[in-house]
């Protein structure tokens, strides 16, 4: 009985997590993207979802008519393709006989003043020159065993060697649209928004520092570096413009 006493009147305590070194909650593998739908999971956000479909989250958000902030929820099928590109245009109607009427007499056409010339275009900007309001830095140290490739999805970014551990900074300011490991290649990835245009990710964290709807500064430790399938310890970084994959080195400045 005094056994059965002190174990009641005992007090339990739940444990307590610190911020600063917050593992990222396992979730389960996403459902892959098949025939340009996807069915939104729990732990999905627009900006994730398009990150991993290639496609830019503003038009994700045209395509299945959601208006900022861009709330998603689970059960919810969005488009990946722009509405037209699935649907196959209705076949020609046959043409209809009919009798032409009587013409009237031809008249001199009317002089009519002559066109405006259209502005001259300006060239398009750039990815260097859409950037040059951003100041990017390198957001870890470290030697790249990984450069970017263009048209090769498995090099949309580059790959910067280091130790389990090291700090992972913020390239540039902007706020936290993704953190979470919810995407099936990157491990524990976080993405910041920049500006209306850019993106930047980072991948294979150890530990996440940031939370969605944070603030950083450029130069802020947000993770610390984790190891990837291989079982090397580095960070996949990528830079993307209008959703489609940069070179960063382009933009990072030199060592």
């Amino acid at each position: 009985m005094l056994l059965v006493l002190s174990a009641c009147t005992s007090t339990w305590r739940a444990p307590v997590e610190s911020r600063t070194h917050r593992p990222a909650t396992p979730q389960a593998a996403r459902p892959t993207i098949q025939a340009g739908e996807y069915r939104v999971q729990r732990g999905d956000t627009l900006y994730g979802i398009a990150w991993q479909s290639g496609n830019d989250y503003r038009s994700l958000a045209v395509w299945n008519g959601i208006r900022a902030p861009y709330h998603i929820y689970p059960g919810q099928t969005l488009q990946l393709r722009p509405p037209n590109a699935t649907r196959t245009p209705p076949p020609p109607s046959p043409p209809v006989a009919r009798s032409e009427p009587r013409r009237p007499p031809e008249r001199a056409p009317a002089q009519r003043p002559p066109a405006p010339r259209p502005a001259p275009q300006k060239p398009p900007q750039s990815a260097a020159q859409a950037s040059r309001s951003l100041t990017w830095r390198w957001p870890a140290n470290g030697q790249i065993v990984s450069s970017f490739k263009a048209d090769d999805p498995l090099r949309n970014g580059i790959k910067i060697a280091g130790r389990s551990g090291d700090p992972i900074v913020a390239a540039e300011s902007g706020k936290v649209v993704y953190s979470g490991s919810g995407l099936i290649g990157y491990g524990r990835l976080i993405i910041i928004k920049h500006n209306d245009n850019y993106l930047s990710a980072y991948g294979h964290n150890r530990t996440i520092l940031v939370d969605e709807g944070d603030q950083v500064t450029k130069g802020q430790k947000i993770a610390e570096m984790g190891t990837a399938n291989s079982g090397e310890s580095l960070l996949h970084f990528e830079i993307r413009r209008d959703g489609k994959p940069v070179d960063p080195q382009r933009l990072l400045k030199r060592r």
